[in-house]
């Protein structure tokens, strides 16, 4: 494994790279609050198929906090990164944050994306609501800019209906894991996406909103398959 620092749209974003050069890219994108650390113990059963790239998204981890944040920008980051690794196309999974991230960069740019996992992240609709609204200062030291925190956690609360409204436009195949009643995420919206892609499918993992970090080989055993070459 080795540690890159990667200049992207003006910042710098740090990212983890892993696997096999040869291999198509597989770009992992963390959830808000998190970083790249958080695929450590999931990111080695894809290394042998692919060339595994996890970045700290900005403001957070060991990449820059340039103080301009939005989801847009993160996509255009995403875009921008496999620009940097001179990928055509990759591969990609998203939790929470990154699944976001991920579902509006196969919507802007279709065939960038050859499959995606998202998890326990449908594509924002108006009348989400997170589980609880952040404080304006941080109640603590955190390991990121509390800003990006609030500009994404808006977002989600007011959501753009063009993210639902293009959701048609995404062409590769698709599997969103779902985490089940205990998740927060309205799990209804994975039977809404179903009917709008013919080409995507969905598995429950009931162990709600972190698949990978509380059931680690359930997602393996979900995500490696659908990704395998």
């Amino acid at each position: 494994m080795t540690k890159q620092h990667l200049p992207v749209r003006g910042i710098h974003l740090c990212v983890e790279v892993t696997g096999n050069p040869a291999a198509l890219p597989l770009l992992l994108i963390h959830a808000l609050g998190a970083d790249k650390s958080t695929w450590q113990e999931v990111a080695p059963a894809f290394a042998d198929t692919h060339h595994v790239y996890a970045p700290d998204m900005r403001g957070f981890g060991e990449s820059d906090r340039p103080g301009s944040y939005s989801f847009q920008e993160m996509r255009d980051d995403v875009l921008g990164l496999l620009d940097a690794i001179g990928a055509e196309h990759a591969d990609m999974i998203g939790h929470s944050m990154g699944g976001t991230v991920a579902w509006l960069v196969a919507e802007a740019q279709p065939k960038r994306i050859a499959r995606l996992v998202v998890e326990d992240s449908p594509p924002p609709r108006q009348g989400a609501r997170l589980p609880r609204t952040p404080p304006a200062e941080p109640p603590g030291e955190v390991p990121f800019d509390w800003q990006a925190l609030l500009a994404i956690a808006a977002q989600v609360q007011d959501p753009d209906p063009a993210w639902w409204d293009q959701i048609p436009e995404v062409t590769a195949p698709v599997l969103m894991l779902a985490g089940g009643r205990d998740s927060h995420v309205p799990q209804n919206l994975f039977s809404e996406v179903l009917a709008l892609l013919p080409n995507a499918s969905v598995k429950e993992i009931p162990v709600g909103h972190h698949i990978h970090r509380e059931a680690p080989s359930e997602f393996i055993a979900a995500a490696a398959p659908f990704l395998s070459p």
